[in-house]
């Protein structure tokens, strides 16, 4: 067969894998070192007799030396090139580059295909764009991470003899900048999944707007614990929709409770004391188990966050923690505890969860739904169910850990049994 730099560059690859000197590897496929040395520095052709002995000495199919076997790899490395002419990449140097670096090639090609794959998805929302300054800063982080991942790719795509040090370096921006993308692609679906209708101002949903004067405030209110819940009412005001006010006027209210039942210095001694055990709380100040799980995550600098759902799954409430992302509308991960506990009226559900990527980590999450009968023994029974999520760093023995995500749509778990849809971001965490 001619002998192409491909061939020549990827038997060395193959060779030097193995651990093979050049003398091993001849005398095992019956040919001079010398004239080993020639093929792989590409100055003689190689007949498919000798190609397939090299083959079998190396333990490998004589195709996966064949430049054929590459064509798909080349392919999409020149639609990477293409796709970013002012970087000047050298298309005539493709064969050596991914003969030399095969893992290199691929994963450029790879990065090139996800990143192709988020520009259309960008393009297909194309006339979801409004000036809206929100959806603007979520297609500028998406676009910036893009862009780097692009410079890095057409780096590694025209300098085929990097040193070890600096491919180390590229291969940490390639990955840092990839999860910018999934992150921001996370941003940009769930602010485009929200339902405008909900909003009169056509911006955000209230629930959102209730959540971010909270996170603003650090999610305590001090003025509901000082019993000066009238203070705050410039601050409702001054929310955008009267939904959101609705919502907000009806937090003071169930905060003012929790304040009531569990007050802030006997409730931090008795954390003190207990640790962060819901019941043990409960059963101390005598209340149900969702008031100290809901004061326990609302504390002055609180790590832990709270969801809230009803019997329809919708979360009520989102306070995230650092690392478990929370979606912004309903379909959540139907793995999480709290959709088991609210299967179980009145039993405690725990576990350790995972969740995906390098932002991620572990945490403990304790659930528990309570029933109410507000129209009698014959009415309809509504249920609320709440999960603490805890950070908890160390993996525990006893303890399996259970893998969760934030929603089917950007969850990259590919393997997960309780999956609805595909992924839009792929298959790149298990």
């Amino acid at each position: 067969m001619p002998m192409t730099a491909l061939t020549g560059t990827r038997l060395r690859e193959r060779r030097l894998a193995a651990g093979l000197r050049q003398s091993d590897l001849a005398d095992r496929a019956g040919i001079s070192p010398s004239y080993l040395n020639l093929i792989e520095h590409n100055r003689r052709n190689v007949t498919p007799e000798v190609l397939a002995r090299l083959a079998t000495a190396l333990g490998i199919e004589p195709q996966a030396l064949a430049e054929a076997s590459a064509g798909a790899l080349l392919d999409d490395l020149r639609s990477a090139a293409a796709a970013l002419p002012g970087a000047e990449a050298e298309v005539a140097r493709l064969e050596e580059f991914a003969g030399r670096f095969p893992g290199w090639a691929g994963l450029t090609a790879a990065l090139h295909g996800r990143a192709a794959g988020l520009e259309r998805a960008v393009a297909a929302l194309n006339d979801r764009l409004s000036h809206d300054p929100h959806l603007s800063a979520a297609l500028h982080e998406l676009l910036s991470a893009l862009a780097g991942v692009r410079a890095t790719a057409s780096i590694l795509a025209e300098t085929p003899d990097l040193a070890a040090d600096w491919q180390a370096r590229f291969h940490r921006n390639l990955y840092q900048d990839s999860e910018r993308l999934a992150t921001g692609a996370e941003a940009l679906v769930a602010y485009l999944d929200r339902s405008d209708a909900a909003a009169d101002d056509g911006a955000t949903a209230p629930q959102d707007e209730v959540e971010t004067w909270l996170a603003a405030r650090g999610w305590h209110l001090p003025e509901v614990e000082q019993g000066r819940a009238e203070d705050l009412e410039a601050d409702i005001a001054a929310l955008a929709s009267a939904a959101a006010r609705s919502l907000a006027q009806a937090h003071l209210v169930q905060v003012a409770a929790d304040a009531e039942a569990l007050p802030l210095a006997a409730f931090a001694q008795a954390l003190a004391e207990t640790g962060p055990d819901p019941a043990a709380l409960a059963a101390r100040f005598g209340c149900g188990l969702l008031a100290p799980m809901r004061r326990l995550a609302l504390l002055p600098g609180a790590a832990a966050g709270l969801v809230t759902c009803d019997a329809s799954g919708t979360l009520l409430f989102r306070k995230p923690a650092q690392g478990f992302a929370l979606p912004r509308f309903g379909a959540a991960c139907p793995l999480w505890p709290l959709y088991a506990a609210l299967g179980r009226p009145g039993t405690p559900v725990e576990a350790q969860v995972a969740t995906p990527g390098p932002g991620g980590g572990l945490f403990r999450c304790l659930a528990f739904a309570e029933s109410r009968l507000p129209l009698g023994f014959s009415g309809p029974e509504l249920r609320l169910a709440a999960m603490l999520i805890l950070p908890d760093p160390a993996p525990r023995a006893a303890r399996p850990v259970l893998a969760v995500g934030t929603t089917c749509r950007i969850c990259p778990r590919g393997d997960c049994p309780a999956r609805r849809e595909p992924s839009i971001l792929g298959e790149t965490a298990r």
